[in-house]
């Protein structure tokens, strides 16, 4: 079977590229451009084969992506191919060495913003849906291709939609389709995270009167956070990493003259399952006591939780990791199981019950940087796992 799906994945990669050239062409910056002309793209791509899809809208009314189905003709479960169509912002564009939206390949390599997030993923997963339209019939359960945008805003509003979708079958798993060829992410940490606004009197600089300002406050409060003791990797639990906390942000004051009466500060904590949301809370209002307790102010220090999402790790023989590692060692490449550092939208999905594996695909550079680019030789290699995978999990 996989000789006969390596050769489909030959035939296939010109127009897999071909199409996700076209999606980098389109802007899609999360947060910046408007998503309906890369949406249009697929819609147009999607309906030109005549592959069932419709579009996904948030609570507002905003289109935040699309979704394709195949329903198969025997009972059975759902699966799902995720990869996002909004990309991170340019940075410095005078930096590139090409334009952002270039989509040219040049010695073997996808340029441009999307190339590794993950418009060629993208593009892969539609024609995944693509050839096993015609076998619907064999197939057990159904395979859900979700192209969503407001990723990159951290909002996820297209995932969110699928899952609040009435019409949509619920997945028994997620592959989601982040770049990198020697790694099956199987898991991330969580997180936990707080605005916190410290107060203080306001005055003037050059005051006889020493006023202690809500900087001075705020950096001490910084200074305990950076102190806080965290526990280590926790062996009972089998998760691999440790949790983290890291203060984002801090905002506060104006001018020369005043000494500030607020800082915000934002604080970041990722979170293990030795370590989880409760404890990540403690910490911080644990440092907030200390330094009211140190140096009083008439308001006390605000904490304002505003996300948290649990951490998630698959077994290596849980599903879909299972069928997605053993596809890959089929095709013959050395693949490992990876728990990352940072959290991803499988994240959200563990918070919904729902399994979910967060990259397997090409070699790239530049991810969220300059030049990013995509690496086409070993692209035939990831389709055909992919299709490999999703032929196992259904039962074709």
């Amino acid at each position: 079977m996989i000789e006969n799906l390596s050769q489909a994945a030959r035939t296939r990669a010109a127009s897999v590229v071909e199409l996700a050239q076209e999606l980098i062409r389109q802007p899609s910056r999360g947060g910046i451009d408007d998503y309906r002309p890369v949406l249009t793209v697929l819609e147009d791509w999607l309906a030109a084969r005549g592959l069932p899809h419709r579009r996904l809208s948030d609570d507002a009314g905003a289109l935040v992506g699309l979704l394709v189905e195949i329903s198969g003709g025997r009972p059975g479960s759902w699966w799902t191919l995720d990869a996002c169509v909004d990309t991170a912002p340019y940075g410095d564009e005078s930096a590139w060495s090409f334009p952002p939206a270039s989509g040219d390949v040049v010695d073997g390599w996808l340029l441009g913003r999307g190339a590794a997030d993950s418009k060629l993923a993208a593009a892969m997963f539609c024609h995944i849906a693509a050839d096993l339209a015609p076998r619907a019939a064999d197939l057990r359960g159904g395979l859900a291709v979700l192209l969503d945008v407001d990723e990159h805003t951290g909002g996820f509003g297209g995932a969110r939609a699928y899952l609040a979708d009435p019409h949509a079958a619920r997945p028994a798993g997620v592959m989601i389709g982040y770049p990198g060829m020697d790694e099956v992410v199987v898991g991330g940490r969580g997180l936990w995270r707080a605005s916190i606004a410290v107060h203080a009197p306001s005055g003037h600089s050059g005051s006889s009167k020493t006023v202690v300002g809500a900087v001075s406050r705020a950096a001490h409060l910084v200074r305990l956070l950076d102190a806080a003791e965290l526990p280590g990797v926790d062996q009972a639990s089998g998760f691999p990493l440790p949790p983290k906390l890291s203060v984002t942000a801090f905002h506060g004051g104006q001018g020369f003259s005043i000494t500030a009466d607020r800082v915000d500060i934002n604080i970041d904590i990722r979170t293990v399952p030795a370590f989880d949301a409760h404890d990540a809370e403690t910490v911080v209002r644990k440092a907030v006591a200390e330094l009211d307790a140190a140096m009083p102010a008439p308001v006390p220090t605000e904490v304002t939780p505003v996300a948290t999402w649990p951490p998630f790790r698959l077994a290596e023989d849980e599903q879909p990791a299972a069928a997605l590692l053993g596809a890959a060692a089929e095709a013959g490449l050395t693949v490992r199981a990876k728990t990352a550092g940072p959290s991803n939208i499988g994240n959200l999905l563990a918070g919904e019950g729902i399994p979910a594996t967060a990259g397997f695909g090409v070699p790239y550079e530049g991810l969220h940087g300059i030049d990013e680019r995509a690496h086409l030789a070993e692209l035939p290699q990831v389709y055909t796992v992919y299709q490999q995978t999703v032929v196992d999990l259904l039962g074709a």
